[in-house]
């Protein structure tokens, strides 16, 4: 068999399993469950690869599934990945009436076609003239949301790292990947597009504390966190001028406690925030600017602030090699005016973290209409959503565990950003919590 025949076999087993494909997309969709909650998404991963008698294991990371398909030889382990969980957005759709998780991010997607590749290759057969393995890996809670549930799975010592991918380098399911590849879903006049670049960040947890009072018999007694916060808001604001346009400082806060009852100073106010930019540079002097802004609030009105500062993610570094073997393959399968370059996206996710240790390649695909992470982002063209990107991952595995796996050994001898050891210690550096008094 020449590779060309292998890729023309693979692509006619994925489209005898299209119906396959696209029903499991539409199950997973009408299913979301956020991230270390995905316990049914599991399940039906773990069913697909157990009806193609594919070895794989459970619960890793609580809920992540990783099944391997050994080619014909011994040789380097290329992962196709996908993304489990959802976002809570309750006026989607297809949200959740009890929980309001909504798959408004496509991942639903990612996991049907990480199983339309595990279709391509081994209903073709073209698994055996590969030389190298495949790891075919759900992977979960990548949208990093609920943190003070995430915190308290720390807490039990259940995970290490709040998101998927950095819990999963952590305990070692990467070790034996040489690399890793997925396609996020997208909207956009293209089919296939492969980004420069992506931001990263950090997670800011910011409880503002005061003291309370009747706020109206006394309201000259108390400490008002809620100002403290409200100034500190004001003060980021005010630092949105010193960003540097180069750098894509993105700075987002929520308030998640604003006080009790109505009829008291508030005594306690909590904030989040991310603090995002195109470089851990200027992640950190951002992120000290906001630790500034955050202290400021606080003192004005003569609280207390206590900053947890938490590890997000890193920016995407895409590898050019897998770059331009992907394109090759999109470029085939939709042609040279459906595939594009894409600039740099301020938005993050955590192949960025996975990007530092070892070689990935995050492309977009369309399909889709409206905003990711809004409530009318739905796959509108099935066929370019859910199965244009399963070719085009396919594709690519074979060209990069072809002719003795040289493309594959090629990019592995590269040498990654960061050692797992040095990605680890680093989140660990970031990680702290510091008190700031202003208490009169």
């Amino acid at each position: 068999m020449t590779k060309d025949e292998a890729k023309r076999e693979a692509l006619a087993a994925l489209e005898a399993a299209q119906e396959d494909i696209i029903g499991l997309a539409h199950d997973l969709l009408r299913h979301p469950e956020t991230g270390y909650r995905e316990v049914r998404t599991a399940e039906q991963v773990a069913a697909a690869f157990a009806a193609r008698n594919i070895p794989h294991r459970r619960g890793l990371a609580l809920t992540g599934v990783k099944g391997t398909l050994r080619g014909r030889s011994a040789g380097p382990t290329v992962a196709v990945l996908g993304e489990m969980d959802s976002l809570i957005v309750p006026d989607h759709p297809y949200a959740d009436p009890v929980t309001g998780a909504a798959h408004a991010c496509g991942h639903h997607g990612q996991v049907a076609a990480m199983l339309g590749v595990a279709r391509a290759l081994t209903d073709s057969g073209v698994i055996g003239h590969l030389d190298g393995n495949v790891a075919l890996f759900a992977v979960p809670a990548e949208e990093l949301i609920d943190v003070e549930y995430r915190q308290e799975l720390r807490r039990q010592g259940k995970i290490a790292f709040m998101g998927g991918k950095a819990e999963l380098i952590h305990l070692g399911e990467f070790d034996d990947i040489q690399a890793a590849m997925l396609c996020h879903a997208a909207s956009g006049a293209f089919q296939l597009g492969i980004p420069e670049s992506t931001n990263g960040f950090v997670t800011k947890v910011a409880r503002f504390r005061g003291r309370s009072s009747h706020a109206a018999a006394s309201p000259h007694r108390g400490i008002n966190a809620l100002y403290a916060a409200t100034l500190a808001l004001d003060a980021i604001n005010a630092q949105r001028e010193t960003f540097r346009d180069e750098d894509h400082v993105r700075v987002h806060p929520i308030l998640t406690k604003g006080g009790d009852v109505v009829n008291a100073i508030p005594a306690e106010v909590r904030l989040e925030t991310f603090v995002r930019a195109r470089t851990r540079e200027a992640i950190e002097d951002a992120a000290r600017k906001v630790d500034r802004a955050l202290k400021a609030g606080a003192l004005a009105m003569g609280a207390a602030v206590t900053i947890t500062t938490l590890p997000g993610y890193l920016p995407l570094i895409n590898h050019p090699a897998l770059v331009r073997t992907f394109r090759e393959n999109a470029v085939a399968l939709a042609g040279e005016e459906a595939v594009v370059a894409l600039p740099h996206v301020t938005a993050s996710t955590d192949m960025g973290d996975l990007s530092q240790v070892l070689p990935v390649v995050q492309p977009s695909v369309a399909g889709s209409t409206g905003s990711t992470h809004g409530p009318d982002f739905v796959a509108v063209d099935e066929a370019t959503a859910y199965l244009l990107q399963a070719k085009a991952l396919a594709l690519t595995v074979i060209d990069l565990l072809w002719d003795g796996a040289r493309r594959a050994r090629e990019v592995a001898a590269t040498r990654p950003a960061m050692t797992k050891a040095e990605y680890l210690a680093y989140l660990r550096e970031m990680e702290r919590e510091e008190t700031f008094t202003g208490l009169d």
